[in-house]
C-alpha cells in the first residue's frame, strides 16, 4: 500500500530540511525530532481545513497551491523556535498556520506580477484562472491568516502587520529597481530581506512568542530568520537556471524572463562591464527575452540560462548565499547548546544544500 499524500510530504518535510534521523544521537533529541514531525502533521491537516471555503469557486482556488505542495520551511521554523520554550502548543500551532497561509497568498500574487507559468510543478493560479481570480484568491488567504492571527491577541497583529508591510515594501522595491546612485546588488539583497527574510524570520519569532521561551532569545532568532532567508533565495535564484522542471516547479529561467533581476544575472552585468565574453552572454540573454512572447519562447533562450548556470557568476552567487546561511548560524551564539541550536544549524545547512 503507497503511503498517503500527508505521510509522502511529511517525510519529505524532514528529509530536505536535514532533520531527520542521522542528525540526532540520543533518545532526547531523537524524542525532539519526532515532536517537530508530529507537530507538522498537525499543521498540515489544519491548512486544509483552514483554506476550505464555502463558496465552491474560492474553495477550488484556494486549495490549489496547498495541493500542489511545498516544503513549509516557515512551520518547521516555528515548531523549532518554539523548542525554545514550552514546546508545540496551540498557539504555535496557529502562528504556524497563519505564517504559511500568509506565505501561500503571497505566491499567489507573485505569480501574477511575475507572469510565472508554473508554480510548484503545476500551471500557476493565473495560468489556469485569470489575473484577477489569482488576486483575489490571495487576498481571501491573507484574510485568513488575519484571521488566525488576530485569535492570539493585540500583539500578534502588530508584527503580522510590520511584517506584512515589509512584504509590501520589497515588492515595490523590486518593481520600481534601484533608483540613480543606488548599487544594484545592495539593492536586491534589501529587497530579498524585505520580501522573502522578514517573513522566515517572522516564523521563527513567532514559535518563541508563542511558547513562552525567553525574551533575549527573539532578536537571535528574528536576525537567524531574516538571513537564513535571504540564503533561501539566492539559492532560489540558482535553482531558477535548472532545466529539471520536477525538482524546481518551474521552467528554467520563468524569474530572468519575467524581468526579476536575480543575483546571477546582476553578478553577469557587472562583470560585462569589463569581460567581453561576459556581455556577449548578456546580451544573448536580453535578446533572447525580448524575442520571446507568452506563447512561445525564443529557442535559444534555454541554451543561453544554461550557459549562466555553468558561468562562475552563479558559483559566485551560491557563495553568496553560503556567506548568508554562516552569518544566519553566526547569531544563533546566544542560544543554548541543544537540539534546538543543533537543529537550526543543520536548518541553515540544508537551504544551501537545495542547488545540489
Amino acid at each position: 500500500m503507497n503511503p498517503s499524500p500527508l505521510a509522502r510530504r511529511s517525510k519529505t518535510l524532514s528529509s530536505s530540511l536535514g532533520l531527520g534521523e542521522k542528525l540526532f544521537a540520543s533518545s532526547e533529541e531523537r524524542q525532539f525530532a519526532s515532536e517537530i514531525e508530529n507537530g507538522l502533521a498537525i499543521v498540515e491537516e489544519r491548512l486544509v481545513e483552514q483554506v476550505r471555503f464555502a463558496d465552491e469557486i474560492a474553495d477550488v482556488t484556494t486549495r490549489y497551491l496547498l495541493d500542489a505542495g511545498g516544503k513549509r520551511v516557515r512551520p518547521v521554523l516555528t515548531l523549532l523556535t518554539a523548542q525554545l520554550g514550552s514546546g508545540t502548543n496551540d498557539d504555535v500551532l496557529t502562528a504556524a498556520q497563519a505564517v504559511e497561509i500568509t506565505h501561500l497568498a503571497s505566491l499567489y500574487h507573485d505569480d501574477v506580477m511575475d507572469e510565472a507559468e508554473l508554480r510548484r510543478g503545476v500551471p500557476s493560479a493565473q495560468t489556469v484562472w485569470g489575473n484577477s481570480v489569482a488576486i483575489l484568491t490571495g487576498d481571501l488567504l491573507f484574510a485568513r491568516a488575519s484571521k488566525l492571527i488576530a485569535s492570539l491577541g493585540e500583539r500578534a497583529l502588530a508584527i503580522q502587520a510590520n511584517t506584512f508591510e515589509r512584504l509590501c515594501l520589497g515588492q515595490l522595491h523590486e518593481t520600481i529597481g534601484p533608483q540613480p546612485g543606488d548599487d544594484p546588488i545592495e539593492h536586491y539583497l534589501r529587497v530579498l530581506s524585505d520580501k522573502t527574510g522578514s517573513l522566515i524570520a517572522l516564523a521563527g519569532l513567532v514559535g518563541v512568542i508563542f511558547s513562552d521561551a525567553p525574551d533575549e532569545y527573539r532578536e537571535p532568532v528574528e536576525v537567524f530568520g531574516e538571513r537564513v532567508g535571504v540564503a533561501f533565495q539566492l539559492v532560489d535564484d540558482v535553482i531558477d537556471l535548472s532545466s529539471q522542471v520536477e525538482d524546481t516547479g518551474k521552467a528554467a529561467g520563468t524569474d530572468l524572463r519575467a524581468g526579476v533581476p536575480t543575483l546571477p544575472l546582476l553578478y553577469l552585468r557587472r562583470q560585462a562591464e569589463t569581460d567581453p565574453d561576459a556581455a556577449a552572454l548578456l546580451a544573448r540573454i536580453e535578446h533572447d527575452i525580448e524575442e520571446s512572447t507568452d506563447d512561445a519562447v525564443h529557442p535559444d533562450f534555454a541554451a543561453a540560462v544554461a550557459e549562466l548556470r555553468r558561468h562562475p557568476v552563479t558559483d559566485d552567487t551560491l557563495a553568496e548565499a553560503r556567506r548568508w546561511a554562516d552569518r544566519a548560524v553566526d547569531a544563533l551564539a546566544p542560544l543554548p547548546d541543544g537540539p534546538v541550536k543543533k537543529a537550526l544549524t543543520r536548518f541553515a545547512q540544508a537551504i544551501v544544500e537545495r542547488s545540489g
